[in-house]
This record gives structure tokens, sequence and C-alpha cells, in this order.
């Protein structure tokens, strides 16, 4: 079978490999790739950035963002011709707390392993096999939507933690700020709007699809910087990574706001000093946390939020479809891509 394969730590390794079926030891449950999505963490990776290979071996399939069909479902409880998607993370085999009762995005050690990043093959592949308990029915009605279920996660996670926060004193957040309209910042502010908040979204770009598509969600959309918006969010989703903004969310979130960085920049970028940072969460109560990765928990509430969204809303965040030789280009980023998939050619 085919297979996008890279040597982790390797620049311009990245290609089209005819590789063995996958191997039983990662599952019983055999699936045919429907779509992958592409993402910045396979971008970086392909780019020599990052990723470990398997043990005993020097290439790694890529791909985290999956969605497939089951074509043969072993002992498993699935049954032929369901979708699933497969849950990225797995648990360190000598459990961290965390790991020990289910919470393995929450590891404490760093002893976990990731599908298509970290020492396990990802879904870049015809096909892949997946632990029963690690694969997600996905409704086959949302077609090849399903393959944002993953990223969808990302964003169930960081709200239900930001929830959870919110319980420390008596809260009753009104407004959210999502910075950044890529997929995981679009995807946010649908859970703003789900939960009944006033949801604003900020981003550089001032044409293209994405000041329709918070529009059409009932958001507003903004551009320029923070500070001029002219209100102070309760909730702020950066979704960019970039120093700048992350100390222009921190200055303008209300007194006992919580700001959740989902976003990672460039390690090299400058900033303000630490000690400014810290007195404005101080003498503002306010909370800053970061967020990464799910849990199986958080796979069921992103399979409810993208089951009640709008169909025609969620089509539209899928920018540009490509095939299996064209990984190359799909990496590249285009102007106004939003979400890209590589799509699968069925049998």
């Amino acid at each position: 079978m085919r297979a996008v394969t890279v040597l982790p730590g390797i620049p311009r390794s990245l290609r089209v490999d005819e590789v063995p079926e996958p191997d039983a030891s990662l599952g019983s449950v055999l699936v045919e790739a429907i779509a992958v999505g592409l993402c910045g963490t396979d971008a970086e990776i392909a780019e020599g950035g990052y990723g470990w290979p398997p043990p005993g071996r020097d290439r790694l399939i890529l791909g985290h963002e999956s969605l497939g069909r089951v074509v043969d479902p072993g002992p498993s409880g699935f049954q032929v011709g369901e979708h699933v998607v497969g849950i990225v993370r797995r648990p360190d085999p000598m459990p961290c707390p965390n790991c020990a009762v289910g919470e393995w995005d929450m590891c404490s050690n760093g002893g976990y392993t990731e599908r298509g990043i970290k020492q396990i093959d990802g879904f870049m592949a015809e096909r892949w096999r997946i632990e029963p308990e690690y694969a997600v029915r996905v409704d086959p009605q949302l077609g090849v939507l399903g393959v944002l279920l993953e990223p969808t996660t990302v964003v169930a996670k960081a709200w239900e933690h930001i929830t959870a926060i919110g319980r420390r004193t008596f809260w009753d957040p009104q407004t959210v700020l999502v910075v950044g309209a890529g997929p995981i910042g679009l995807l946010g502010a649908l859970g703003g709007v789900q939960a009944g908040a006033e949801v604003h979204v900020l981003d550089r770009v001032d044409s293209g699809p994405k000041p329709a598509l918070v529009k059409q969600l009932g958001a507003r959309y903004h551009t320029g910087a923070i500070g001029d918006l002219g209100f102070r969010p309760d909730i702020v989703l950066e979704c960019t990574g970039v120093i700048g903004l992350v100390q222009q969310a921190v200055a303008c979130v209300s007194p006992g706001g919580i700001v959740c960085l989902i976003g990672i920049g460039s390690p090299d970028a400058g900033g303000e000093p630490a000690a400014a940072l810290v007195t404005k969460a101080v003498l503002g109560n306010l909370v800053v946390f970061g967020s990464v990765n799910a849990n199986r928990r958080h796979y069921y509430r992103a399979a409810r939020a993208l089951a009640a969204a709008d169909r025609g809303w969620l089509e539209q965040l899928i920018t540009r479809r490509i095939g299996l030789d064209d990984v190359q280009a799909g990496l590249q980023r285009a102007p106004e891509d939003i979400k890209v998939i590589m799509e699968f050619e069925q049998p």
C-alpha cells in the first residue's frame, strides 16, 4: 500500500512510499482511509522540526487527523462500513497518575506516544489499524466532514477546562474573543456560539472566506490590534501563538477573565518581560493556561458539536482537497487556506 513517510529531524525527506500492510500489533480493527487533515504539525515534522519514528525504524508514517471506513472489525464490536476516527495519543506504558485514569492528554512525565508524531505510525496511508478502545465512531452522514473531528477535540478540551476554571468564583461570562481564524480558531468560535456567548474573532486578513464564515456563525469579525476592539472579553482563545498577540490578550481581558493558549509560536520570538505579564495576571485575578491534545471524552464532545453544527458551514472550512501524490503542495499553505485535506481513492 502507499503512505506518506518522513525521516523525523531531516528536512525535505517527505515522500510517498510503498509500505507493508499495517501490522496487527497496531490494533485489531483494519480501516481504509477516507481522508486525513493536514495541519501545521505535519508541516513542521516534514520540515525536520521534530517527530520520532517507531522503535527500530528510520521513517514515520505522517498524519494524525484521520477518517476511515472499517473493512475488518476483528473481535471489536465495530461493523464493516462504519466510519471511525483514531485517537492520537497513547498513555505511557508505565503510566503517570493522569495516564492511569484515562487522562493521557494531561500526561505528566512525557512518556506518551502519538500516532503520526511520536513513535507510532500515523494515518496518512491507504489503510491503517487501530485498537478498538482508541477508535471513535463518526456519524456517516457527516461524510468527509468527519475528518474535522480531531481538530474539534482540541477546542472541546479547551472549553471544558475554561468552564472548570470559571467555577473558582462567581462568574457570568458574556463575551469571547478568538484570536486567529484558522481551523482551530473557527471551530473554537463555533463552540462559543453553541454555548450562547457573544463571540468575536480577530485575524489579520480582511478578504477571503474567513470574514463570511464568522458572520455566518452570528459572530463578529475584526482585524487590527486587540486593544482597539473597544471591549474587554471575559474569555480569550489565543490560537496563533504570536507572542505580541498573547501579550495583547492578557492586557485586554476583563478582570477575573481567562486566557486559553492553544497556538504555539516561534521559540525565538521576543516579547514583553515575564515580570510584566505576571503583574497583569496577579492584579487582574487572571488565569492564563495552555491546552493541547485530547482524551476520549473530548472526542465524544467534539462529535456532538459537529453533529449540531450547520453542514454547509462546516463544508466551507475545507478550502482545498488534494490527492496522495500532491502532499508536498498540500503542506504549503496558501493565503486563503483554512483546512486542507487529503482524500484517498476507494477501491
